[in-house]
């Protein structure tokens, strides 16, 4: 277990990771039931994500998350991640146009990225996506991902202001971090949490809009 010395957090990081706890803080709560913030401070109702949602197909060919037994889906060539379950993917040359991916999909990909940079980061530098659960149900899902976003932000108030300029802080292998100072990378995490969380909640209004057949009129006849 990586040891983390206490230090106040340095001025630079300080929006960077107000930004972060507010991307990861509104993503929950748009996957738990009960009141959340509308945005301008108005209480919503929300409902808890399902496993029906977690795993819903709004299109033909969609990337997911699948039982290990059932194989990759269209145009993926395996599964990636440990566990009972993958998640949809190949190696590159990634498939033109790319594949519609589902929220369980997005959700995977979120807790893998943040649990992997945290360990290339603060921990053993030697996890892989081979070795990260993927969830089968939703509030797997959820939980996964909570915890990811709690190892994520203790990288990033373990970091000193000298780590944030320091190239390859983050050794994560599956993008630019070892090229890149440490502060181009949280930022990159921030943007991913805040397109991603996005386009999970828009898939939850979706799901709760979908269609399920002719609308009966209300007009008398």
């Amino acid at each position: 277990m990586a040891s983390f010395t206490h230090h106040p957090v340095p001025p630079r990081l300080l929006p960077l990771l107000a930004q972060f706890d507010f991307a990861t803080r509104r993503l929950l709560d748009r996957l738990a039931a009960g009141l959340r913030d509308s945005g301008n401070g108005s209480p919503v109702p929300e409902t808890a994500l399902t496993d029906a949602e977690y795993l819903w197909e709004p299109v033909p060919g969609c990337w997911s998350v699948r039982p290990r037994a059932a194989g990759p889906g269209p145009r993926a060539t395996v599964l990636t991640g440990a566990g009972d379950f993958g998640r949809d993917a190949t190696p590159a040359p990634h498939p033109v146009p790319p594949p519609f991916t589902t929220l369980a999909w997005r959700l995977s990909h979120l807790t893998e990225l943040l649990t992997l940079r945290a360990d290339h980061t603060a921990g053993s530098r030697s996890l892989t996506r081979d070795d990260v659960v993927v969830p089968g149900d939703a509030a797997g899902a959820v939980a996964a991902f909570t915890a990811a976003a709690a190892a994520w932000r203790a990288a990033l108030v373990a970091a000193d202001d000298a780590a944030l300029d320091t190239v390859g802080h983050s050794a994560y292998p599956y993008g630019s971090d070892p090229q890149d100072p440490f502060l181009r990378t949280v930022w990159w995490v921030n943007q991913e949490v805040l397109h991603h969380g996005a386009e999970i909640a828009l898939l939850r209004d979706l799901y709760r809009h979908r269609y399920r057949g002719p609308v009966e009129s209300s007009s008398p006849s």
